[in-house]
């Protein structure tokens, strides 16, 4: 499966001198500088973010093996705006995120992305480890959640000029809360057609709508030229929200993957994802600002 990314990697990386024109850089400047720092604080603040996530599953949430992975992560996120504001050429301007509609994107992003990725890490546990479904039936049937997961975002890249970002995001956010609520009633023995599928289709189709508004919030009402920096916010906040989401869910799920499965522990999880969905929901209606886009060209997309 890895494997298949290395060929493909290659061809990339020799199709881009022929297809991507090297412009010399506006007033005559040099290379930009690789920021280093900046990439060192932020990977080793989110890698003991995650870490500390994990291990409370272990050790509990109030235990030292917890709080002080969880305590440098803050202090390294802290060491990381710092660098950001300091270097010539920073990882992220983290400046940006005083607009409130980047950091409302940004904020949706990674909601989004957590709720995600822990709702195809959880479902692909629960298939294969407790009903042994072997890896290819399980991919398959993912495919229709992955179809809704388009359809959403399809539908919300219509909808949002029209209607406007917040009520799209928050009707987003409130599909997945109804799917994975629908996900706390699995069973040990049920029928995977019937009580995985609908859940799952649902709050995917949901999470389609907050990966458009995300992206919309923050690039709509960035100056011309601002665009590449924006998206960086975006997408750093995009994988972030995954690791935490994987984390956070395998630590409340972890009583149904140790010893023998259980479907208690992937209850717990669905339950707080739920919760989550639900919670981020109610702060877009209030963090999300009113009113519709002003698109200067065509939107992106997730």
């Amino acid at each position: 499966m890895f494997f298949v990314n290395v060929p493909v990697g290659l061809a990339l990386l020799a199709a881009l001198p022929a297809t991507v024109a090297a412009h010399p850089r506006p007033g005559g400047k040099g290379r930009p500088r690789v920021d280093v720092l900046g990439a060192l604080t932020v990977t080793a603040a989110t890698g003991s973010l995650v870490y500390g996530l994990v291990t409370a599953g272990d050790e509990g949430w109030g235990s030292a093996e917890t709080l002080v992975p969880l305590a440098a992560a803050m202090v390294l996120y802290v060491a990381f705006a710092l660098v950001e504001r300091t270097v010539r050429s920073p990882l992220m301007h983290v400046g940006m995120l005083k607009r409130r509609p980047v950091a409302v994107g940004a904020f949706l992003m990674l909601v989004g992305s957590g709720l995600l990725i822990s709702l195809f890490f959880l479902g692909s546990l629960y298939l294969q480890h407790l009903r042994q479904l072997s890896a290819l039936e399980t991919g398959l049937l993912f495919l229709p959640a992955a179809l809704a997961t388009g359809a959403g975002a399809h539908l919300a890249s219509r909808l949002v000029g029209r209607l406007g970002i917040r009520p799209v995001a928050a009707t987003g956010l409130a599909l997945v809360a109804i799917g994975t609520g629908l996900l706390t009633r699995l069973s040990a023995d049920g029928g995977v057609l019937t009580e995985l599928l609908p859940g799952l289709v649902i709050a995917a189709a949901g999470v389609g709508p907050v990966f458009v508004t995300a992206t919309v919030s923050a690039l709509a009402y960035v100056d011309h030229g601002e665009e590449g920096l924006a998206s960086g916010v975006i997408n750093t906040f995009h994988e972030l929200g995954g690791a935490i989401g994987v984390a956070t869910a395998s630590t409340l799920a972890v009583a149904g993957l140790t010893g023998a499965p259980s479907i208690g522990g992937f209850t717990d999880a669905f339950t707080a994802t739920a919760v989550a969905a639900a919670a981020a929901a109610l702060l877009a209606l209030v963090l999300v600002p009113p009113g519709k886009p002003q698109m200067s060209g065509t939107p992106h997309s997730h």
